[in-house]
């Protein structure tokens, strides 16, 4: 069976024909997205970006009302993927209305991959019912550890712009060592900053030890935070909840890089007079290009493996 991308000329000879990719909106990481994906020999086109001019070939500005889906190889949607009713975010689009539904994916090839940075139920079922396949990309290793560089960085910023003192030698708690943690707490360890971090797994508390960080167990953070100058949360789930907020000081500074809702209850934080900042997508704010050029690096190594695929 010939693949998607390939076609035999008169001499039985396979070649390869470009890959038509759809572009659904998207933030500043985008733009380095999509300018990395025509470099590829591939075709982009783009819906959402019509307030940016583009002067590659292989760019295609479309109104949203003129793509043709069953010319699609596969299709990109912003980090966030659509919302609850198929909605898609833009940033560099005037007034009109980007949506995906289930009507839009039944026309694309069989073949068609749908890659988003975030899925939902909603997207999930719609590309289920059509037998599609959804791909998260920020559910990947490899996109979630590089993209922590830029997220710890711009912990960092958060945490230079919101305080009066330095981070060298401030007393700074990290709750979580995973993907970000780790890169969170190898950051501010390295500005000269006394990191603690909290976890519940026994080898994560030798590998901080190792790191020559100090370790300490998640359900002792009423106790470990009250000396804190800063607390830095990576953990999807509320453990910065009352019980533990009321034994942080006024003066502690919360940074929360965990998805939404976060691990902190925000409502309390605030009136106990704790200063709280929920910092999502910041890779996307504090280093787009950067943060681009991750998600266009893994986007086009996986759409090189399926391009050798027999659909």
């Amino acid at each position: 069976m010939v693949s998607l991308t390939e076609s035999f000329n008169l001499k039985g000879v396979v070649e390869l024909r470009k890959l038509n990719i759809l572009v659904m909106g998207g933030d500043a990481r985008y733009i380095d997205v999509i300018r990395q994906l025509s470099k590829h020999d591939m075709m982009v086109y783009i819906v959402g970006f019509n307030q940016l001019e583009w002067e590659e070939p292989h760019i295609i500005p479309l109104s949203f009302k003129n793509v043709v889906f069953s010319n699609m190889d596969a299709i990109l949607l912003p980090v966030a993927g659509v919302n609850e009713s198929g909605t898609v975010s833009t940033v560099y689009s005037d007034d009109e209305k980007i949506f995906l539904s289930e009507a839009m994916i039944a026309k694309t090839p069989r073949h068609c991959q749908i890659y988003t940075g975030l899925s939902n139920a909603f997207l999930d079922q719609i590309a289920h019912s059509q037998n599609r396949n959804v791909i998260p990309l920020f559910a990947r290793d490899d996109i979630a550890i590089l993209n922590s560089v830029p997220t710890a960085e711009g912990a960092l910023q958060i945490a230079m712009e919101h305080t009066n003192f330095t981070i060298h030698r401030s007393n700074i708690i990290i709750l979580g060592f995973g993907r970000v943690g780790i890169t969170v707490a190898r950051l501010f360890s390295a500005v000269g900053a006394q990191v603690t971090v909290a976890v519940r797994n026994p080898a994560d508390q030798a590998r901080i030890s190792e790191m020559g960080l100090t370790s300490a167990s998640i359900h002792q953070l009423s106790k470990e935070m009250k000396d804190k100058d800063i607390c830095i949360n990576t953990i999807p789930h509320e453990v910065l909840n009352s019980h533990v907020l009321k034994h942080v000081a006024k003066t502690t500074l919360i940074i929360d890089l965990a998805s939404a809702p976060g691990g902190t209850n925000f409502d309390f934080a605030e009136s106990k007079g704790i200063q709280a900042i929920h910092a999502l997508g910041l890779p996307g704010k504090v280093a787009p290009q950067s943060a681009g050029s991750i998600i266009a690096h893994v986007l086009t190594t996986l759409l090189q493996v399926n391009e050798t695929k027999d659909y």
